[in-house]
Protein backbone atom coordinates (compact mmCIF):
# COMPACT_ATOMS: atom_id res chain seq x y z
CA UNK A 1 0.00 0.00 0.00
CA UNK A 2 1.21 3.47 -0.90
CA UNK A 3 0.11 6.33 1.38
CA UNK A 4 1.03 10.02 0.76
CA UNK A 5 0.27 12.70 3.24
CA UNK A 6 0.03 16.28 1.02
CA UNK A 7 0.27 19.06 3.29
CA UNK A 8 -0.91 22.91 2.97
CA UNK A 9 0.89 24.89 5.45
CA UNK A 10 -1.63 28.30 4.22
CA UNK A 11 -4.64 26.52 5.36
CA UNK A 12 -2.96 23.85 8.06
CA UNK A 13 -5.34 21.12 5.97
CA UNK A 14 -4.37 17.63 4.88
CA UNK A 15 -5.39 15.24 2.19
CA UNK A 16 -3.98 11.75 1.53
CA UNK A 17 -3.61 9.70 -1.71
CA UNK A 18 -3.71 5.79 -0.89
CA UNK A 19 -2.85 3.43 -3.47
CA UNK A 20 -3.05 -0.29 -4.46
CA UNK A 21 0.40 -0.99 -5.57
CA UNK A 22 -0.20 -4.42 -7.30
CA UNK A 23 -3.30 -2.77 -9.31
CA UNK A 24 -1.87 0.81 -9.64
CA UNK A 25 -5.00 2.41 -8.61
CA UNK A 26 -5.50 5.20 -6.38
CA UNK A 27 -8.08 7.38 -4.39
CA UNK A 28 -7.22 10.86 -3.11
CA UNK A 29 -9.22 12.24 -0.31
CA UNK A 30 -9.76 15.63 0.91
CA UNK A 31 -7.93 17.32 -2.08
CA UNK A 32 -7.49 20.79 -2.73
CA UNK A 33 -8.87 22.52 -5.77
CA UNK A 34 -4.95 23.32 -7.14
CA UNK A 35 -4.41 19.70 -8.07
CA UNK A 36 -1.23 18.74 -10.05
CA UNK A 37 0.19 17.83 -7.02
CA UNK A 38 -1.72 14.94 -6.95
CA UNK A 39 -1.22 14.16 -10.60
CA UNK A 40 2.55 14.43 -10.34
CA UNK A 41 2.18 12.10 -6.93
CA UNK A 42 -0.03 9.38 -9.18
CA UNK A 43 2.83 9.77 -11.96
CA UNK A 44 5.55 9.56 -9.52
CA UNK A 45 4.61 6.06 -8.15
CA UNK A 46 3.06 5.06 -11.54
CA UNK A 47 -0.32 4.85 -10.62
CA UNK A 48 -3.89 5.95 -11.94
CA UNK A 49 -6.29 7.89 -9.94
CA UNK A 50 -9.50 6.16 -10.50
CA UNK A 51 -11.25 7.75 -7.19
CA UNK A 52 -11.82 10.70 -5.11
CA UNK A 53 -13.52 11.40 -1.89
CA UNK A 54 -14.02 14.05 0.88
CA UNK A 55 -14.81 13.23 4.08
CA UNK A 56 -17.58 16.18 4.66
CA UNK A 57 -18.57 19.63 2.96
CA UNK A 58 -15.96 21.69 3.96
CA UNK A 59 -15.77 25.00 5.53
CA UNK A 60 -12.71 26.46 5.57
CA UNK A 61 -11.17 25.40 1.66
CA UNK A 62 -13.03 24.90 -1.44
CA UNK A 63 -13.32 21.00 -2.57
CA UNK A 64 -11.10 19.70 -5.04
CA UNK A 65 -13.09 16.54 -5.67
CA UNK A 66 -15.00 17.53 -8.84
CA UNK A 67 -11.81 19.20 -9.99
CA UNK A 68 -9.92 16.17 -9.89
CA UNK A 69 -12.54 14.04 -10.94
CA UNK A 70 -12.69 16.27 -14.47
CA UNK A 71 -9.36 16.11 -14.69
CA UNK A 72 -8.71 12.37 -14.62
CA UNK A 73 -11.94 10.83 -14.68
CA UNK A 74 -12.04 9.20 -11.70
CA UNK A 75 -15.56 8.11 -9.57
CA UNK A 76 -16.51 10.67 -7.15
CA UNK A 77 -17.88 9.34 -3.51
CA UNK A 78 -19.41 11.47 -1.24
CA UNK A 79 -21.23 11.40 1.89
CA UNK A 80 -25.27 10.91 1.70
CA UNK A 81 -26.23 10.90 5.47
CA UNK A 82 -26.78 13.44 7.90
CA UNK A 83 -30.51 14.59 6.26
CA UNK A 84 -31.45 16.09 3.58
CA UNK A 85 -30.22 19.46 4.47
CA UNK A 86 -26.75 18.00 4.19
CA UNK A 87 -26.96 16.41 0.64
CA UNK A 88 -24.91 17.10 -2.22
CA UNK A 89 -26.24 19.12 -4.79
CA UNK A 90 -26.85 18.44 -8.10
CA UNK A 91 -22.77 18.68 -9.58
CA UNK A 92 -22.69 15.23 -7.50
CA UNK A 93 -25.81 13.67 -9.52
CA UNK A 94 -22.84 11.41 -11.47
CA UNK A 95 -21.10 10.81 -6.97
CA UNK A 96 -21.92 7.89 -6.08
CA UNK A 97 -23.47 8.60 -2.69
CA UNK A 98 -22.34 6.55 0.56
CA UNK A 99 -23.67 5.63 3.79
CA UNK A 100 -21.83 4.18 6.89
CA UNK A 101 -20.64 0.86 6.21
CA UNK A 102 -19.60 1.67 2.16
CA UNK A 103 -16.96 0.40 0.76
CA UNK A 104 -14.71 1.67 -2.13
CA UNK A 105 -12.08 -1.14 -2.86
CA UNK A 106 -8.86 -0.50 -4.77
CA UNK A 107 -7.16 -3.64 -5.66
CA UNK A 108 -5.81 -5.12 -2.16
CA UNK A 109 -6.91 -1.80 -0.58
CA UNK A 110 -10.76 -1.06 1.13
CA UNK A 111 -11.66 2.25 1.86
CA UNK A 112 -14.91 1.63 4.71
CA UNK A 113 -16.84 5.00 5.23
CA UNK A 114 -17.59 5.13 8.93
CA UNK A 115 -20.66 7.80 9.93
CA UNK A 116 -18.84 9.93 12.85
CA UNK A 117 -21.30 13.14 13.21
CA UNK A 118 -20.50 16.07 15.18
CA UNK A 119 -18.72 18.46 13.17
CA UNK A 120 -21.02 18.14 10.59
CA UNK A 121 -24.08 15.94 10.29
CA UNK A 122 -22.72 14.52 6.74
CA UNK A 123 -19.30 13.67 8.28
CA UNK A 124 -17.87 10.59 7.40
CA UNK A 125 -14.36 8.77 8.36
CA UNK A 126 -12.54 6.29 6.30
CA UNK A 127 -10.95 3.29 7.96
CA UNK A 128 -8.30 1.52 5.88
CA UNK A 129 -7.08 -1.79 5.05
CA UNK A 130 -3.91 -3.42 3.20
CA UNK A 131 -5.29 -6.29 2.44
CA UNK A 132 -1.93 -7.58 1.47
CA UNK A 133 -0.68 -7.10 5.03
CA UNK A 134 -3.74 -7.52 7.08
CA UNK A 135 -7.39 -8.75 7.14
CA UNK A 136 -8.24 -5.49 9.92
CA UNK A 137 -8.28 -1.64 9.20
CA UNK A 138 -4.62 0.11 10.09
CA UNK A 139 -5.66 3.62 9.21
CA UNK A 140 -8.49 6.01 9.86
CA UNK A 141 -9.23 9.12 7.69
CA UNK A 142 -10.36 11.23 10.59
CA UNK A 143 -11.29 14.13 8.79
CA UNK A 144 -12.57 17.11 10.98
CA UNK A 145 -13.58 14.57 13.27
CA UNK A 146 -10.57 13.20 15.81
CA UNK A 147 -7.50 15.79 15.69
CA UNK A 148 -4.01 14.84 17.06
CA UNK A 149 -5.22 16.14 20.90
CA UNK A 150 -8.41 17.48 19.59
CA UNK A 151 -11.84 17.13 17.88
CA UNK A 152 -13.57 18.85 15.36
CA UNK A 153 -15.35 22.16 16.49
CA UNK A 154 -19.40 21.61 16.30
CA UNK A 155 -20.21 25.27 16.00
CA UNK A 156 -19.30 26.25 12.71
CA UNK A 157 -22.87 25.51 11.48
CA UNK A 158 -23.95 28.48 13.77
CA UNK A 159 -20.64 30.25 12.84
CA UNK A 160 -20.66 30.44 9.38
CA UNK A 161 -23.67 28.36 7.90
CA UNK A 162 -26.40 30.08 9.61
CA UNK A 163 -27.66 27.50 11.75
CA UNK A 164 -29.37 28.18 15.22
CA UNK A 165 -28.21 26.55 17.91
CA UNK A 166 -26.69 23.50 16.04
CA UNK A 167 -24.14 23.29 18.22
CA UNK A 168 -25.49 21.14 21.08
CA UNK A 169 -27.04 18.74 18.91
CA UNK A 170 -23.53 18.79 17.41
CA UNK A 171 -21.48 18.27 20.10
CA UNK A 172 -24.10 15.48 21.69
CA UNK A 173 -23.18 13.85 18.50
CA UNK A 174 -19.81 14.09 18.38
CA UNK A 175 -19.45 12.60 22.04
CA UNK A 176 -21.36 9.55 20.62
CA UNK A 177 -19.33 9.27 17.89
CA UNK A 178 -16.13 8.64 19.98
CA UNK A 179 -17.79 6.78 22.24
CA UNK A 180 -19.31 4.10 20.11
CA UNK A 181 -17.06 4.69 16.86
CA UNK A 182 -13.62 6.09 17.81
CA UNK A 183 -12.97 4.33 21.45
CA UNK A 184 -13.78 0.99 20.41
CA UNK A 185 -11.35 0.75 17.80
CA UNK A 186 -7.69 -1.25 18.70
CA UNK A 187 -4.71 0.94 19.90
CA UNK A 188 -2.74 0.30 16.81
CA UNK A 189 -4.77 2.09 14.69
CA UNK A 190 -3.46 4.77 13.14
CA UNK A 191 -5.23 8.15 13.01
CA UNK A 192 -4.91 10.36 10.05
CA UNK A 193 -6.57 14.00 10.53
CA UNK A 194 -7.67 16.92 7.49
CA UNK A 195 -6.32 19.25 9.73
CA UNK A 196 -3.28 20.69 11.85
CA UNK A 197 -1.81 23.59 14.32
CA UNK A 198 -3.40 26.65 13.09
CA UNK A 199 -6.71 25.34 11.62
CA UNK A 200 -9.75 27.18 12.78
CA UNK A 201 -11.76 23.93 12.87
CA UNK A 202 -10.34 23.21 16.19
CA UNK A 203 -8.81 24.98 19.40
CA UNK A 204 -6.37 22.72 20.33
CA UNK A 205 -4.65 21.02 17.32
CA UNK A 206 -1.33 20.00 17.55
CA UNK A 207 1.60 20.13 15.77
CA UNK A 208 2.36 16.59 14.79
CA UNK A 209 0.94 15.46 11.98
CA UNK A 210 -0.63 11.97 12.85
CA UNK A 211 -1.59 10.33 15.95
CA UNK A 212 -3.12 6.95 16.71
CA UNK A 213 -6.55 5.76 18.65
CA UNK A 214 -4.28 4.51 21.77
CA UNK A 215 -2.62 8.07 22.04
CA UNK A 216 -5.56 10.05 21.96
CA UNK A 217 -7.41 7.76 24.53
CA UNK A 218 -4.69 8.10 26.74
CA UNK A 219 -3.88 12.19 26.41
CA UNK A 220 -6.27 13.92 24.81
CA UNK A 221 -8.46 16.56 26.72
CA UNK A 222 -11.53 14.99 26.28
CA UNK A 223 -10.63 11.48 27.41
CA UNK A 224 -11.88 11.73 30.97
CA UNK A 225 -15.48 13.21 30.35
CA UNK A 226 -15.62 10.15 27.65
CA UNK A 227 -14.56 7.53 30.67
CA UNK A 228 -16.77 9.26 33.12
CA UNK A 229 -20.05 9.00 30.37
CA UNK A 230 -19.63 13.25 31.42
CA UNK A 231 -21.37 14.00 28.43
CA UNK A 232 -22.03 17.92 29.45
CA UNK A 233 -18.69 18.73 30.75
CA UNK A 234 -17.81 17.49 27.62
CA UNK A 235 -19.71 19.78 26.05
CA UNK A 236 -19.24 22.58 28.02
CA UNK A 237 -15.27 22.31 27.90
CA UNK A 238 -15.97 21.67 23.77
CA UNK A 239 -17.67 24.99 23.49
CA UNK A 240 -15.65 27.16 25.69
CA UNK A 241 -12.75 29.11 23.96
CA UNK A 242 -13.11 28.30 19.91
CA UNK A 243 -11.41 30.38 17.48
CA UNK A 244 -13.38 32.84 15.95
CA UNK A 245 -14.97 30.89 12.47
CA UNK A 246 -13.82 33.09 9.34
CA UNK A 247 -16.93 34.64 7.67
CA UNK A 248 -15.75 33.46 4.30
CA UNK A 249 -16.59 30.16 5.86
CA UNK A 250 -20.10 30.76 4.48
CA UNK A 251 -19.63 30.92 1.45
CA UNK A 252 -16.81 27.79 1.30
CA UNK A 253 -19.74 25.67 2.61
CA UNK A 254 -22.48 26.71 0.46
CA UNK A 255 -20.30 26.65 -2.83
CA UNK A 256 -19.08 23.01 -1.48
CA UNK A 257 -22.20 21.67 -1.31
CA UNK A 258 -23.84 23.11 -4.52
CA UNK A 259 -20.06 22.12 -6.12
CA UNK A 260 -17.04 24.25 -6.90
CA UNK A 261 -16.95 25.13 -10.58
CA UNK A 262 -14.28 23.20 -12.16
CA UNK A 263 -11.55 25.31 -13.77
CA UNK A 264 -9.42 22.82 -15.88
CA UNK A 265 -5.94 23.63 -16.45
CA UNK A 266 -5.15 27.40 -15.88
CA UNK A 267 -3.88 29.90 -18.98
CA UNK A 268 -0.48 31.64 -18.66
CA UNK A 269 -0.61 34.74 -16.36
CA UNK A 270 0.08 38.39 -18.08
CA UNK A 271 2.91 40.34 -17.22
CA UNK A 272 1.74 44.03 -17.02
CA UNK A 273 3.69 46.94 -18.06
CA UNK A 274 3.61 50.01 -15.75
CA UNK A 275 2.02 51.74 -18.17
CA UNK A 276 -0.80 48.96 -18.65
CA UNK A 277 -1.23 48.40 -14.77
CA UNK A 278 -1.68 52.27 -14.30
CA UNK A 279 -4.56 52.49 -17.18
CA UNK A 280 -6.51 49.64 -15.61
CA UNK A 281 -6.28 50.83 -12.58
CA UNK A 282 -7.68 54.25 -13.60
CA UNK A 283 -10.38 52.76 -15.08
CA UNK A 284 -10.97 50.46 -11.91
CA UNK A 285 -10.91 47.66 -14.35
CA UNK A 286 -8.70 45.51 -11.70
CA UNK A 287 -7.88 44.75 -8.06
CA UNK A 288 -4.03 44.85 -7.27
CA UNK A 289 -2.88 43.02 -4.64
CA UNK A 290 0.10 44.21 -2.85
CA UNK A 291 2.73 40.92 -1.68
CA UNK A 292 5.25 42.65 0.01
CA UNK A 293 5.53 42.70 4.04
CA UNK A 294 3.79 45.75 5.53
CA UNK A 295 6.95 46.65 6.03
CA UNK A 296 7.26 47.89 2.75
CA UNK A 297 4.33 48.42 2.12
CA UNK A 298 3.72 51.33 4.70
CA UNK A 299 6.65 53.29 2.28
CA UNK A 300 4.33 53.33 -0.33
CA UNK A 301 1.87 51.14 -2.15
CA UNK A 302 -0.90 51.56 -5.27
CA UNK A 303 -3.70 53.42 -4.16
CA UNK A 304 -7.06 51.04 -3.19
CA UNK A 305 -4.48 47.99 -3.10
CA UNK A 306 -4.91 45.07 -0.92
CA UNK A 307 -1.55 43.99 0.97
CA UNK A 308 -1.91 40.15 1.14
CA UNK A 309 1.64 39.76 2.45
CA UNK A 310 3.58 36.53 1.25
CA UNK A 311 2.29 33.13 -0.74
CA UNK A 312 2.75 31.21 2.56
CA UNK A 313 -0.82 32.82 3.52
CA UNK A 314 -2.03 34.09 0.85
CA UNK A 315 -5.35 31.88 0.45
CA UNK A 316 -5.98 32.78 4.10
CA UNK A 317 -5.61 36.35 3.95
CA UNK A 318 -7.04 36.69 0.65
CA UNK A 319 -10.26 35.40 2.07
CA UNK A 320 -10.34 38.34 4.39
CA UNK A 321 -9.25 41.20 2.08
CA UNK A 322 -11.47 40.08 -1.00
CA UNK A 323 -14.97 39.22 -1.35
CA UNK A 324 -15.59 37.68 -4.83
CA UNK A 325 -19.33 37.59 -3.99
CA UNK A 326 -19.26 41.33 -4.02
CA UNK A 327 -16.11 42.28 -6.55
CA UNK A 328 -15.79 40.10 -10.08
CA UNK A 329 -12.69 42.49 -11.14
CA UNK A 330 -9.52 40.68 -12.46
CA UNK A 331 -6.65 40.30 -10.15
CA UNK A 332 -3.62 42.35 -10.59
CA UNK A 333 -0.54 40.63 -7.99
CA UNK A 334 3.14 41.79 -7.57
CA UNK A 335 4.95 39.28 -7.94
CA UNK A 336 9.42 38.10 -8.52
CA UNK A 337 8.39 36.23 -11.96
CA UNK A 338 5.39 34.68 -13.79
CA UNK A 339 6.28 30.83 -11.20
CA UNK A 340 5.34 32.87 -8.48
CA UNK A 341 2.77 35.01 -9.48
CA UNK A 342 0.95 31.06 -10.62
CA UNK A 343 2.21 29.95 -7.06
CA UNK A 344 0.01 32.72 -5.67
CA UNK A 345 -3.23 32.22 -8.19
CA UNK A 346 -2.71 27.99 -7.10
CA UNK A 347 -3.36 29.70 -3.55
CA UNK A 348 -6.11 31.45 -3.58
CA UNK A 349 -8.36 29.27 -6.17
CA UNK A 350 -8.16 27.46 -2.88
CA UNK A 351 -10.60 29.70 -1.36
CA UNK A 352 -12.47 30.16 -4.58
CA UNK A 353 -10.65 33.74 -5.56
CA UNK A 354 -10.41 33.05 -9.10
CA UNK A 355 -10.34 35.82 -11.27
CA UNK A 356 -5.97 36.46 -11.02
CA UNK A 357 -5.30 37.10 -14.36
CA UNK A 358 -1.79 38.83 -14.28
CA UNK A 359 1.22 40.66 -12.43
CA UNK A 360 3.53 42.80 -12.29
CA UNK A 361 7.33 42.48 -10.87
CA UNK A 362 8.48 46.08 -10.18
CA UNK A 363 6.21 49.19 -8.86
CA UNK A 364 8.62 51.41 -10.43
CA UNK A 365 6.97 53.98 -12.86
CA UNK A 366 3.63 53.41 -10.83
CA UNK A 367 2.17 56.29 -8.12
CA UNK A 368 2.05 55.10 -4.80
CA UNK A 369 0.71 56.27 -1.67
CA UNK A 370 1.39 56.21 1.81
CA UNK A 371 -0.63 54.03 4.18
CA UNK A 372 -1.65 56.49 7.17
CA UNK A 373 0.26 55.12 10.70
CA UNK A 374 0.44 56.51 14.29
CA UNK A 375 2.90 55.32 16.67
CA UNK A 376 1.99 54.40 19.93
CA UNK A 377 2.88 57.31 21.91
CA UNK A 378 0.72 59.50 19.58
CA UNK A 379 -2.49 57.52 20.51
CA UNK A 380 -3.55 60.28 22.37
CA UNK A 381 -4.52 62.94 19.27
CA UNK A 382 -6.67 60.31 18.08
CA UNK A 383 -9.38 59.97 20.93
CA UNK A 384 -12.21 60.73 18.80
CA UNK A 385 -11.11 57.04 16.42
CA UNK A 386 -12.27 53.95 16.79
CA UNK A 387 -9.57 51.73 18.11
CA UNK A 388 -10.43 48.67 16.51
CA UNK A 389 -8.48 45.12 17.88
CA UNK A 390 -8.49 42.88 14.35
CA UNK A 391 -7.15 39.80 16.58
CA UNK A 392 -9.32 36.88 17.38
CA UNK A 393 -11.60 37.25 20.36
CA UNK A 394 -9.15 35.04 22.97
CA UNK A 395 -6.17 37.11 22.13
CA UNK A 396 -8.31 40.14 22.90
CA UNK A 397 -9.58 38.46 26.09
CA UNK A 398 -6.00 37.82 27.36
CA UNK A 399 -5.10 42.20 26.71
CA UNK A 400 -5.66 44.41 24.89
CA UNK A 401 -5.25 48.38 24.36
CA UNK A 402 -8.21 50.61 26.76
CA UNK A 403 -10.69 51.95 24.60
CA UNK A 404 -10.80 49.29 22.20
CA UNK A 405 -13.59 47.34 20.67
CA UNK A 406 -12.72 43.64 18.76
CA UNK A 407 -13.61 42.51 15.31
CA UNK A 408 -11.93 39.47 14.34
CA UNK A 409 -9.68 40.09 10.58
CA UNK A 410 -11.53 37.03 9.00
CA UNK A 411 -15.27 39.14 9.64
CA UNK A 412 -14.21 42.83 9.00
CA UNK A 413 -15.31 43.01 5.28
CA UNK A 414 -19.05 40.76 6.14
CA UNK A 415 -19.58 43.63 9.34
CA UNK A 416 -19.18 47.01 7.84
CA UNK A 417 -22.51 47.83 9.01
CA UNK A 418 -20.78 47.70 12.55
CA UNK A 419 -17.93 50.08 11.88
CA UNK A 420 -18.92 54.36 11.57
CA UNK A 421 -19.05 55.44 8.35
CA UNK A 422 -17.43 58.86 9.09
CA UNK A 423 -14.26 59.25 11.40
CA UNK A 424 -10.81 57.74 11.84
CA UNK A 425 -10.70 53.92 12.70
CA UNK A 426 -7.59 53.30 14.65
CA UNK A 427 -6.87 49.51 13.84
CA UNK A 428 -4.33 47.30 15.53
CA UNK A 429 -3.25 43.10 15.64
CA UNK A 430 -0.77 41.89 17.47
CA UNK A 431 2.25 42.73 15.31
CA UNK A 432 1.17 44.37 12.75
CA UNK A 433 0.79 41.64 9.50
CA UNK A 434 -2.64 41.10 9.55
CA UNK A 435 -3.91 44.47 11.05
CA UNK A 436 -2.01 45.36 7.15
CA UNK A 437 -4.45 42.98 5.61
CA UNK A 438 -7.66 44.43 7.64
CA UNK A 439 -7.05 47.90 6.75
CA UNK A 440 -6.43 48.09 3.24
CA UNK A 441 -9.25 45.62 2.55
CA UNK A 442 -11.37 48.74 4.66
CA UNK A 443 -9.68 51.63 2.70
CA UNK A 444 -10.59 50.05 -0.65
CA UNK A 445 -14.18 50.00 0.90
CA UNK A 446 -13.62 53.98 1.71
CA UNK A 447 -13.18 53.90 5.12
CA UNK A 448 -10.55 56.67 7.02
CA UNK A 449 -8.29 53.60 8.82
CA UNK A 450 -4.94 54.52 10.50
CA UNK A 451 -2.63 51.58 11.32
CA UNK A 452 -0.55 51.67 14.81
CA UNK A 453 2.43 51.30 14.20
CA UNK A 454 3.91 48.14 15.69
CA UNK A 455 0.48 47.18 16.77
CA UNK A 456 -0.62 45.62 20.20
CA UNK A 457 3.00 44.46 20.98
CA UNK A 458 4.29 47.91 20.16
CA UNK A 459 2.11 49.50 22.27
CA UNK A 460 2.64 46.88 25.11
CA UNK A 461 6.34 47.87 24.83
CA UNK A 462 6.25 51.28 26.68
CA UNK A 463 6.56 51.55 30.16
CA UNK A 464 3.46 52.84 31.66
CA UNK A 465 0.84 50.89 29.13
CA UNK A 466 -1.05 48.62 30.90
CA UNK A 467 -3.36 46.52 28.90
CA UNK A 468 -6.82 45.83 29.76
CA UNK A 469 -7.66 41.76 30.72
CA UNK A 470 -11.15 40.67 30.11
CA UNK A 471 -12.50 37.47 31.09
CA UNK A 472 -14.10 36.90 27.67
CA UNK A 473 -15.77 38.83 24.86
CA UNK A 474 -18.40 38.07 22.44
CA UNK A 475 -17.67 37.42 19.12
CA UNK A 476 -18.18 40.05 16.85
CA UNK A 477 -18.21 42.35 19.17
CA UNK A 478 -16.88 45.97 16.82
CA UNK A 479 -17.53 49.20 16.73
CA UNK A 480 -20.72 51.55 17.41
CA UNK A 481 -20.53 54.30 14.92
Amino acid sequence: MLLEHIYDEDLAQASYLIGCQAKGEAIVVDPRRDVDVYLQLAEKHGMTITAVTETHIHADYLSGTRELAARTGATMYVSDEGGPDWTYGSAFDDAVRMYDGYEIILGNITVKAVHTPGHTPEHLSFLITDGAQADAPGFMLTGDFVFVGDVGRPDLLDEAAGGIDTRFEGARDLFASLRDRFLTLPDYVQVLPAHGAGSACGKALGAIPTSTVGYERAFSWWTPYLAASDEQGFIDELLSGQPDAHAYFARMKMQNKAGPAVMGEQPALVEYSAEQLTAALGSDAVVFIDTRHNSAVHEGTVARSLNIAGVAKAASYGAWAYDPETEHRPVVLLARDAEEAAAYRNHLVRVGLDTVTGFVTSLDGIDLVTPALVAPEDLEGFEHAVLLDVRNKTEYAQGHLPGAVQLSGGRALWALDRLPERGRIVTYCQSGVRNSVVASALRRHGYDVVELDGSYLGWNAIPGNTPVVSAAVEADHAAAA
